[in-house]
C-alpha cells in the first residue's frame, strides 16, 4: 500500500469515526430527553395488552430491577427512531462519495422509503396487529386464570414483532434492488408469485405466535407487499457499470 493510499484509507477511518460518533450523540440526546417521560412511554407501548387483559388487572415485573430497566430499554428504542433521520444522514453522507451516477440516483430513495417502510409495518403491528392478536388470545384463556403478563417477557415479544413486520415492509426495497442489479427481472417475479405466496405462510407460521390470525396478518401484507414490489420494478431496469463521478 503506497503512502497515498493509506493516508486516503486512514482518512476514510476518521471520517467513519466522526460519522458514527455524531450518529451516537443524537441518540443519546435524544434518549436523555425522553428519560423523565420513560414510564409513560412504556406505558403507550402496553396499551394494546392493556386493553386485552381483564378490567383491573396489571402487568407484573418479576425482577427486582426489572419496572426500571425495561422502560429504559424501550426510550433508548424510541431515542434510536427518532434519531434515526439523522443517523441515516450521516450514514448517506459517508458512503455517497463512492457511489456511481446512478447509484446516487436510486440509492438516496431506497434509503428514505426502507426507513419510510421499516416503521410503517412496526406501526402496522402496534396499531393493528397487537390489538387482534392479544384479544384472540385472551378468548382462550381458562376462566379459572388472570393473565398477568411479565413486562420484559412482553417487551421482548414485542421486539421480535416489530422486527418481524418491519423486515416484512421491506419486501418492495429487496424487490426493487434485485431488479437493479440484474438477478431477476419482472417476468421472473411473476413466476415467483406461488413459491413467495408459500414462503409468506411458511415464514409468518415461524416468526409469529401459534395462532392464525397473527399468521396471517403477516403472510397476507407481505404478498401485497410483493406485488407492490413487482409493480415497482417495471420502473427499475439493470443499469450497466458507469464511472464514478467526482
Amino acid at each position: 500500500m503506497s503512502a497515498q493510499e493509506e493516508d486516503t484509507f486512514i482518512s476514510h477511518l476518521v471520517e467513519l469515526r466522526d460519522r458514527l460518533l455524531r450518529a451516537v450523540v443524537a441518540i443519546v440526546v435524544a434518549f436523555v430527553c425522553l428519560m423523565p417521560w420513560a414510564g409513560d412511554i412504556y406505558d403507550i407501548l402496553a396499551q394494546p395488552m392493556m386493553r386485552a387483559l381483564p378490567e383491573g388487572t396489571r402487568m407484573i415485573a418479576t425482577g427486582v430491577v426489572t419496572p426500571f430497566f425495561v422502560p429504559m430499554k424501550v426510550t433508548l428504542l424510541v431515542a434510536f427512531v427518532i434519531a434515526l433521520p439523522f443517523v441515516l444522514y450521516q450514514a448517506w453522507h459517508f458512503i455517497a462519495p463512492g457511489l456511481y451516477a446512478h447509484e446516487k440516483r436510486l440509492g438516496l430513495p431506497l434509503v428514505v422509503g426502507s426507513t419510510f417502510l421499516f416503521l410503517a409495518g412496526m406501526a402496522f403491528c402496534y396499531f393493528f396487529v397487537f390489538g387482534t392478536v392479544f384479544s384472540f388470545i385472551a378468548q382462550f384463556a381458562p376462566k379459572s386464570i388472570t393473565p398477568a403478563p411479565d413486562i420484559e417477557q412482553y417487551l421482548s415479544f414485542v421486539m421480535s414483532m416489530f422486527l418481524a413486520f418491519g423486515i416484512t415492509f421491506e419486501v418492495p426495497v429487496f424487490v426493487i434492488v434485485l431488479t437493479k442489479l440484474g438477478v431477476v427481472d419482472v417476468a421472473k417475479l411473476k413466476e415467483a408469485r406461488p413459491y413467495v405466496i408459500v414462503g409468506a405462510f411458511v415464514i409468518a407460521a415461524v416468526v409469529t405466535p401459534p395462532d392464525v390470525v397473527s399468521q396471517l396478518m403477516l403472510a397476507i401484507p407481505m404478498c401485497l407487499l410483493y406485488e407492490l414490489g413487482i409493480f415497482l420494478a417495471r420502473f427499475v431496469t439493470a443499469r450497466p457499470t458507469e464511472t464514478i463521478t467526482e
